[in-house]
């Protein structure tokens, strides 16, 4: 990407931490950011997600035809205030946890592989990442049952897959 900034679009569901990443660009201009945000209202009808409020902070990036947009499908925007990121602190977190865990951890050549990295981040965020707040569950998936019988426990079979070359380690019990 030849040292190249590049902007991030991403939602995150605040009850579920399920979060989508909806592109990336090194120019986000106004037309890029209505797609990608008719794309998410799209994607969210199809899955049958009813979204009331989209949480944002006041930058420049994002027009005005974005919150028609949203208020047509029956969304509210609801801005930041200013220097108030706690406000939307579920998202400031994955950013964090994005950057820790992906990107300052991997050397991005491209746009393309970094759209493929954080396709896989997604999916590891979405499908194995623990969260505190979900008790220990990943966003999609339920926390598993406790293991009460102590020989299970001294012959549990652990699979760790690696994932972007190591990067994100995902664990499993193997049958």
């Amino acid at each position: 990407m030849n040292g190249q900034r590049q902007y991030i679009l991403a939602v995150i569901e605040h009850a579920s931490r399920r979060v989508r990443v909806l592109g990336t660009t090194a120019h986000p201009t106004a037309d890029w950011v209505v797609q990608a945000i008719r794309n998410l209202v799209m994607d969210l009808e199809d899955a049958g997600c009813l979204a009331r409020y989209l949480i944002r902070d006041r930058g420049g990036k994002f027009p005005a035809l974005m919150d028609e947009i949203l208020v047509e499908a029956g969304i509210q925007t609801v801005l930041t205030g200013i220097g108030m990121p706690r406000m939307n602190s579920i998202m400031e977190r994955w950013v964090q946890s994005c950057r820790h865990e992906l990107l300052d951890r991997c050397l991005l050549w491209n746009e393309r592989h970094l759209r493929h990295a954080l396709c896989e981040y997604e999916h590891f965020y979405n499908q194995h990442r623990a969260h505190q707040a979900l008790n220990q569950a990943a966003p999609l998936h339920t926390v598993p049952e406790t293991i009460k019988d102590p020989e299970r426990i001294t012959d549990l079979n652990i699979r760790r897959r690696d994932r972007l070359g190591g990067v994100l380690h995902e664990y499993s019990h193997a049958a």
